[in-house]
């Protein structure tokens, strides 16, 4: 089914018991494809209420990029229409929509791959979800004095190899002295566990996915 807030579409995936704790899991420079759609099949099926909203919606609406080097061009070039204060706010928004939901049982955390994990780390900074999750966000190590605004638990993925986030040490040394944010590490590209794209790495996808999953039994339980 498919919800709307600020104007823009936000299809929710329900888990087979029809209820439980809320993820808005926020989308990489490809939109919602099959990549995302199967994470939200995922958390799902562990027992969340998971909704995606279409950032792109306003300037490029059913936005889904492919994989290949053209494609990664074309979405980059696409990116640039996003206006990120409002993307920020619309997954904030996200996140209240979740919880007016009579399916929505328990808490509501924020997901995001790439794109998706700096706007977990800065809905997570600016608003009160109930746990966060980032993986390998690029703006997150220019950006990581916001962390002491984060009240909530929060985990940051990155790759050790990875060229487009060369400083992820900084995110490290922060996160050692802030309660509750915590930071792995693969020895991996970026972009590791998107099975699409072509720095995947299944070891180091599997080891973060593990590590989430975890994290997210203590930080978000299903009931």
């Amino acid at each position: 089914m498919t919800h709307r807030v600020n104007d823009i579409p936000l299809p929710v995936w329900l888990p087979e018991s029809g209820t439980g704790p809320g993820i808005v899991l926020i989308q990489e420079i490809f939109g919602l494809d099959s990549y995302l759609q199967g994470v939200a099949a995922d958390l799902a099926a562990r027992g969340y209420v998971v909704a995606i909203p279409e950032l792109f919606h306003r300037f490029q609406p059913g936005w889904v990029g492919e994989h290949d080097e053209a494609g990664v061009a074309r979405s980059m070039e696409v990116v640039q229409g996003l206006d990120f204060p409002q993307a920020v706010q619309d997954v904030v928004a996200s996140v209240q929509h979740l919880r007016s939901l009579p399916e929505v049982t328990g808490g509501v955390g924020v997901f995001g791959f790439c794109l998706g994990g700096t706007l977990a780390f800065n809905a997570a900074a600016v608003s009160d979800p109930d746990t966060a999750v980032s993986f390998y966000g690029s703006g997150v190590p220019d950006q990581i004095g916001m962390l002491e605004q984060v009240s909530c638990p929060i985990i940051f993925h990155f790759g050790t190899e990875d060229e487009f986030i060369p400083g992820y040490q900084k995110v490290v040394d922060a996160s050692d002295s802030h309660e509750g944010a915590e930071v792995h590490l693969q020895p991996a590209g970026h972009a590791f566990h998107n099975h699409l794209g072509h720095f995947h790495d299944k070891a180091a996808a599997d080891r973060a996915w593990d590590l989430t999953t975890v994290f997210l039994d203590r930080t978000l339980p299903v009931r």
